[in-house]
């Protein structure tokens, strides 16, 4: 590392019970990270937190909800046993904001160069890097009982890299009709993901 250069941090995981200072004094009235994660996440409905959501379900479904999440990772999550590495996507119907009808269900599958944390840059071409990608729906309709929370108004298809490298190479989005087209290995629920993706890990 050059004189200037400053380091990667990496994270340690933390209780929720640290409290906001001020240069290590504490403040009149107290605030703990535990009040902030609520002030930030509460809205599980959100579009753009629930993409954080989906991640941890699918980690939590697969035994690997320990740790911190890895923002800038080039898998969202990995595998050791069966190996593999994985993207997680998600979608849903229902949204926080007043709407008109159910939103459309679409992917981000775009290929993207990697990051790399420890050097600060953008690497390589654009590609896929994962070996599967898990398409986590929230499925639920009715707006007075959504409740992402309920694992069972989840159900996830997971599909490997290379099938929509030859089917779309160049593609950004994936719409559900054209998900359902290319016949995912597998259609799960919570319970049954990962079951399947090991019986399947061990079959290929």
């Amino acid at each position: 590392m050059g004189e200037n250069e400053l380091p990667q941090l990496l994270a340690s995981p933390k209780t929720g019970e640290e409290q906001f200072h001020r240069s290590g004094l504490p403040l009149e009235r107290q605030k703990t990270l535990n009040e902030f994660w609520r002030w930030a996440g509460s809205d599980l409905v959100d579009n753009t937190f629930r993409g954080w959501l989906a991640e941890f379900i699918v980690a939590s479904a697969l035994g690997l909800a320990e740790g911190i999440r890895d923002s800038w990772g080039v898998h969202d999550l990995i595998m050791t046993s069966p190996k593999l590495t994985i993207q997680v996507k998600c979608s849903a119907y229902l949204q926080s904001w007043l709407q008109g009808k159910y939103s459309a269900i679409s992917f981000d599958i775009r290929p993207k160069r990697a990051w790399n944390p420890a050097t600060g840059k953008l690497e390589g071409p654009p590609k896929r890097h994962s070996d599967i990608y898990i398409f986590c729906i929230h499925q639920h309709k009715d707006k007075h009982s959504v409740d992402p929370m309920d694992l069972d108004q989840w159900e996830f298809y997971v599909l490997r890299t290379q099938t929509l490298d030859e089917k779309f190479p160049e593609q950004k989005k994936l719409p559900l009709s054209s998900l359902l087209a290319l016949q995912p290995l597998i259609k799960a629920n919570y319970q049954t993901l990962k079951p399947q993706i090991d019986q399947w890990a061990t079959q290929k």
